[in-house]
């Protein structure tokens, strides 16, 4: 846990759901250990959509779909999400949920790697949603800052990794320490790059808020 247990329960507690498909759905990820955003970084995100109210956005990691079918429901109509997705297994499941959730008309899923789909796409998004391989976030930067319009926002999930980014290298399992590294590094650009102001805030797994002045 990255703040205290007691206190990451009750904030949780007060959430009011959303809505009986995402709930079922989430359940069920949840079940077949399917990694969804927590219900910290749910909240946040959709105040960010109800505050920016993104027409265009781009999220990249689908998995089963969870976190689109989320930003549709708070969105207008006329909003459009693309999403990327490399597993296989998930793509099927996610589709499928993208049309029984009813919003299957506004989502639109890329399969494939995201770096290469990413060099394919045109700018301007509103609002960018990175949720995919943690170790990766540094490389696709570069491009997720080309597709990011100018006063667009760049949202960041699972940047603390559990706490260990606050730990000493040597105390991070060996297996980690290559995503400890480039995690780093990727908040240290975020906090440093002219033209970009950033927040890291301790919800869920850690979130980073980003806007590209």
């Amino acid at each position: 846990m990255i703040i205290e247990e007691r206190m990451s329960v009750y904030l949780d507690s007060l959430d009011a759901g959303n809505g009986e498909f995402l709930d079922e759905l989430e359940k069920k990820a949840i079940k077949n250990k399917v990694p969804v955003i927590r219900p910290g970084m749910q909240s946040l995100l959709k105040t960010l959509l109800a505050y920016g109210c993104p027409e265009r956005i781009l999220e990249v990691g689908t998995a089963v779909g969870f976190s689109a079918i989320l930003m549709a429901a708070n969105t207008k109509e006329s909003c459009r999400i693309t999403t990327i997705e490399k597993y296989e297994k998930r793509i099927p499941e996610a589709k499928l949920n993208f049309e029984a959730s009813g919003y299957g008309n506004r989502i639109t899923l890329l399969e494939g790697d995201a770096l290469d789909i990413m060099r394919t796409l045109e700018p301007s998004y509103d609002l960018i949603f990175m949720d995919a391989a943690k170790g990766q976030y540094i490389y696709f930067l570069p491009e997720v800052l080309r597709l990011l319009r100018r006063g667009g926002m760049l949202i960041s999930d699972n940047v603390l990794q559990e706490g260990d980014l606050i730990e000493s290298h040597y105390a991070v399992e060996r297996r980690n320490r290559t995503i400890y590294r480039r995690m780093r590094e990727y908040l240290y650009v975020l906090k440093h790059t002219d033209g970009l102001v950033t927040s890291v805030l301790p919800v869920g797994d850690g979130a980073a808020v980003t806007v590209k002045l």
